[in-house]
């Protein structure tokens, strides 16, 4: 397809003097062709001709030098390629031996992706999971287009939250000792209903709130020690007692987070070369921020505010009344350190809708005084991930999924067909919000499913994910994204340990004289043509960002190989030679493609 389309742009550019962008695209399976192109029709008004006219002078003049493949034109002025045998036999061969399509597009290239961005003293749910596998598929494709992939994340050590769960810390008279991660999301709903609903308590948390803040200032050593504790203690007026209950609470909580956070990154095989606390970057946000009142932002009511109307966006408070900086501050205090730390050619940032307009006021202050960051960083949003029945899910009031409840849920659905008991006894966390914030998706007197295969949960969840176009919600179907025979990560995953299977069998094979039916030769082109069509798929996804074309292509992919496998007969086969250099294309395409999706293929299932 390449070849091809790098010769129709020579064509159009020697007969036209265009460098218009020729399309190359799949044909319909009525034309009998492989690809097509609408080029001429593209070209009628600039040449004055009609385009069928235009069809046939690119026709002729491509004729000389095409070679392996045929050439049509076809109302009202298509132009249909038709690859021979041997060009497909050709390049398929090249897949049975290794899939090699990395391209130079980002070569040279450092692209800083950020994604994930959990807070400490908030418990990771199926929303975290859900840009975590997004943003590593991203990484992926832009690795392998020569890309230097930086993988941050973002997470607000300092914060109202921290404030909050604090606060109920204190309430429930836990020592640093006492606190675990379970406790830490309990007390943040609590804190975060006393902020909410209690006068009193509010003034207490924002109180807490900007004590919490000068100990991260500080950092864990000096804010441990006697006379940090007695400064801070006499800046906020309250006892050196009190202050270091604070800061043993505020650190211990805080490095319990940051390894709850590696663990679960550590299950699905994700690894962050850089973290961002806000803390980190407070100072910095700040600092830009002082530095443009008067031009970029202005002060309103003690607060300091940018004026996001007159660029038809809303107005947003950057420092509160309080001289704390907000979250706005501190995105832009990451923004510039991203910056200095790697002096990126493209910062994506991967985050829910909801951050949408909050992100345009960010870049768009940004912008006055600090072009060229905005230019060179994307923002990418995805909507919410919801259960079958629509079940509303927020951690400020508790009820959400976990993200380690996912991994339960699907290794439940995949095992239950072995224990009648436990698909009778399992209570599903779907609909049920009361029962979504559970550590695990089975109680402790539900018998456990038999063990599965981590790989295989893995590439169940993943795949539910991926499968979907970035933008809108999503409806995460546990039952759907185990399902063996419909588009999911398991199914995938079944048809290329069959591809293995169908490999091991061939190895001692004798071969049977029977005569190839015609249908079976029909059967061999239409994977081969599909097989072929990689390159181009992975090319768009890299291009647009979008790990969902290739989901896409991969399931079409494992359905044209089920129809081979059902139709084709490949052992015994007199063309066993052929095909068994098919089936070796198809399974390295789908361990290359799954990979760059994340997933690992089993060695059996």
């Amino acid at each position: 397809m390449e070849k091809i389309q790098k010769q129709l742009e020579q064509v159009v550019r020697q007969l036209f003097g265009n460098d218009l962008l020729v399309e190359l695209t799949v044909a319909p399976e009525e034309t009998g062709s492989d690809y097509a192109s609408n080029v001429a029709m593209k070209l009628a008004k600039v040449a004055h001709k009609a385009p069928m006219m235009i069809a046939e002078e690119i026709k002729t003049e491509l004729g000389k030098v095409s070679e392996g493949y045929t050439i049509e034109v076809a109302a009202p002025g298509f132009l249909n390629f038709a690859l021979d045998e041997e060009s497909f036999a050709k390049q398929v061969a090249e897949y049975a031996e290794v899939v090699d399509i990395s391209s130079d597009e980002y070569s040279g290239k450092t692209v800083v992706t950020e994604f994930s961005d959990p807070n400490p003293f908030k418990v990771l749910h199926v929303g975290h999971f859900y840009t975590s596998v997004v943003g590593d598929a991203i990484s992926r494709l832009l690795e392998l287009a020569g890309a230097k992939v930086v993988r941050a994340n973002f997470g607000g050590d300092v914060g109202l939250h921290v404030g909050k769960t604090i606060w109920a810390l204190l309430q429930s008279n836990y020592s640093s000792d006492d606190i675990t991660i379970e406790k830490i999301g309990q007390c943040y709903v609590a804190g975060t209903k006393a902020y909410e609903e209690d006068e009193t308590a509010k003034d207490e948390i924002t109180h807490l709130n900007k004590v919490v803040y000068a100990l991260a200032d500080l950092g864990e050593e000096r804010s441990l020690e006697r006379l940090e504790i007695e400064m801070v203690a006499e800046d906020f007026g309250i006892s050196t007692a009190e202050v270091m209950r604070i800061a043993e609470l505020y650190w211990r909580g805080r490095k319990l987070s940051y390894q709850y956070f590696a663990d679960f990154y550590a299950r699905i095989g994700l690894k962050f070369d850089k973290y961002y606390p806000e803390s980190t970057v407070a100072g910095r946000g700040l600092t830009e921020v002082k530095a443009h009142i008067g031009t970029t932002y202005e002060e309103s009511d003690g607060a300091v505010v940018y004026r996001g109307e007159k660029v038809g966006l809303h107005t947003r408070v950057f420092i509160n009344r309080e001289g704390v900086p907000t979250y706005e501050a501190k995105d832009v205090g990451l923004i510039f350190t991203k910056w200095d730390d790697w002096h990126f050619d493209e910062s994506v940032v991967i985050t829910g809708n909801e951050q949408s307009d909050y992100m345009k006021v960010v870049l768009a202050s940004v912008q006055e005084y600090a072009p060229e960051l905005v230019e060179h960083t994307q923002h990418l949003t995805h909507g919410m991930v919801k259960l079958p029945g629509n079940v509303k899910m927020s951690s400020r009031k508790g009820n959400f999924l976990k993200a380690v409840d996912v991994i339960d849920m699907i290794e439940h659905e995949l095992a239950e067909t072995s224990s009648e008991e436990a698909r009778s006894r399992y209570s599903s966390l779907q609909g049920c919000a009361a029962n979504l914030s559970r550590e695990s998706g089975l109680s402790s007197e539900e018998p456990q499913p038999t063990s599965v295969d981590t790989k295989i949960i893995l590439a169940a969840i993943k795949y539910a994910f991926l499968r979907y176009r970035m933008g809108g919600d999503i409806v995460f179907d546990p039952k759907e994204s185990v399902s063996v025979s419909g588009n999911s990560g398991v199914y995938l995953l079944y048809s290329a340990v069959r591809a293995k299977k169908i490999l091991q069998k061939l190895k001692n094979e004798e071969v049977n004289k029977k005569i190839v039916q015609e249908d079976e030769l029909q059967y061999e082109r239409k994977l081969n043509k599909k097989i072929v069509q990689y390159a181009e798929v992975v090319r768009g996804a890299v291009q647009e960002k979008a790990p969902y074309k290739l989901c896409n292509y991969l399931y079409e992919l494992a359905q044209e190989f089920s129809r081979f496998y059902e139709h084709v007969p490949v052992a015994g086969s007199v063309r066993v030679s052929e095909r068994k250099v098919m089936v070796q294309a198809y399974l390295n395409v789908m361990v290359h493609g799954l990979g760059l999706l994340g997933i690992e293929v089993p060695e059996a299932m």
